[in-house]
């Protein structure tokens, strides 16, 4: 079978030359810059439903779902409507509204995790400020956070692992202080030796362990539910906060998350991209006692202007409602398992080494076979596979996000015949390349 013609990219090019004189690498997000799959970055245009067009006009049916917020779909008349009504009364105040009350209450009524939040403007900001409020609530200053796992790039969380069974962080970017580094001790995921060592060596100076508890920023690297019991079972022991950072599992395989998916309560929690509804919207959560210390009631300072703007909670009411409706998720996770299966079972009878790994509405490309990976370091880092798929499958209207470490997402718009017209285009895009 031969691959198809490659889409016309004229006015896209034409772009990304000019946005290349305005911005470093041409984008305002580095994985944008498509360079982990060769060829120009796409501009989108517009999109509806489940597809989007970009400049050129090429139709494509999306599953990157602007990275995970949209599960509902692009442009879903609800939020539309209610972004518009918003918007009528005013962008931005600065100042209290009725609608941050109506979110709140919307998320705290169906979260048995946390008794108060605070808005934020991205899921980087929500993750920065509670970690300052860990380490304001206990006094300490170290956290433990898990290889592999991505909490946006704030300073002391952009760190990678040195050697050894017990490590300090490493600055995975320059311009990331090494002392900021070295309050950050970074372990293996799904290693309980590793943990209770570092544990019995700095329990008295560890503010928190954060974990994205579903890890989907650098594969998927679904953890046996048992190392979650007991990294909550090790924190609870030994006065460490557990921090799960939940800014994309948040609201996608659960309405309250992993969370509730595995029913392990979290200490603080953050959230991000689905509450937005489409629009930059961030939060942490904890139980009263800890955000007590949350200023103006206690000495943690956060602030931020643009933090529970109204456009942007109008956004989160319309889809959590949405969200929340009886059998939503389950409804999510059915069709998103009927897509992968089709995909699975074409590559287990052909032999290929792939596999699609999936939880919830989410899944990603294994090209490791049935091989399961619970850590960063099992991934095959040679993405060639990854690289020749998305090509391909892009050529045959189906958009991926431009990296093999990034997940897909299905939303409420991905009909069941639509998941089959696009389960096909995957099997035939598998057939060319292996």
């Amino acid at each position: 079978m031969k691959s198809t013609s490659d889409i016309k990219r004229t006015t896209s090019i034409e772009l990304f030359e000019k946005s290349k004189t305005y911005f470093p690498g041409g984008v305002n997000s580095p994985v944008r810059a498509f360079k982990s799959v060769e060829g120009t970055p796409l501009f989108i245009k517009k999109g509806d439903g489940c597809r989007i067009w970009d400049e050129d006009d090429n139709e494509f049916i999306d599953f990157c779902c602007s990275w995970g917020p949209l599960i509902l779909g692009h442009n879903n008349p609800k939020v539309y409507s209610k972004i518009v009504a918003a918007l009528q009364n005013g962008a931005s105040f600065g100042a209290p509204t009725r609608l941050e009350n109506e979110l709140a209450e919307l998320i705290l009524s169906r979260n048995p995790y946390i008794d108060k939040l605070r808005f934020t403007s991205s899921g980087t900001e929500a993750v920065m400020s509670a970690l300052r409020l860990a380490r304001g609530f206990t006094g300490k200053d170290k956290v433990i956070k898990f290889e592999g796992c991505y909490h946006g790039h704030s300073d002391s969380l952009l760190v990678k692992a040195g050697s050894g069974l017990v490590t300090f962080g490493a600055s995975s970017s320059a311009g990331v202080p090494e002392s900021f580094a070295n309050e950050t001790l970074v372990l293996p995921l799904n290693d309980l030796a590793a943990l209770r060592a570092c544990v019995a060596e700095f329990k008295d100076q560890i503010s928190c362990a954060i974990i994205e508890p579903i890890p989907a920023n650098n594969g998927l690297l679904l953890q046996e539910k048992t190392f979650l019991l007991e990294l909550r079972k090790i924190c609870t022991e030994n006065n460490i906060l557990l921090f799960f950072d939940e800014v994309i599992s948040g609201f996608r395989v659960a309405f309250s998350g992993a969370a509730e998916y595995y029913g392990i309560a979290p200490d603080i929690v953050t959230y991000g991209k689905i509450i937005g509804g489409g629009l930059p919207v961030g939060a942490y959560g904890a139980k009263k006692e800890i955000m007590a210390f949350v200023s103006p009631d206690g000495p943690v300072y956060q602030a931020g202007t643009l933090s529970g703007n109204p456009v942007a909670m109008a956004a989160g009411i319309a889809q959590l409602t949405e969200c929340a409706q009886p059998g939503f998720y389950e409804d999510q996770e059915a069709r998103t398992s009927f897509f992968v299966d089709i995909i699975n079972t074409h590559a287990k009878a052909k032999g290929y080494n792939f596999e699609l790994v999936s939880i919830g509405s989410i899944f990603w490309l294994s090209f490791d076979g049935k091989k399961r990976i619970h850590k960063a370091e099992e991934i095959n880092p040679d993405m060639t596979g990854f690289k020749n798929m998305h090509h391909e499958l892009l050529n045959r209207g189906i958009y991926l996000g431009p990296s093999g470490y990034e997940v897909g997402f299905i939303s409420s718009a991905h009909s069941r015949e639509i998941l089959a017209h696009s389960a096909a285009i995957f099997c035939e895009a598998l057939d060319v390349i292996f």
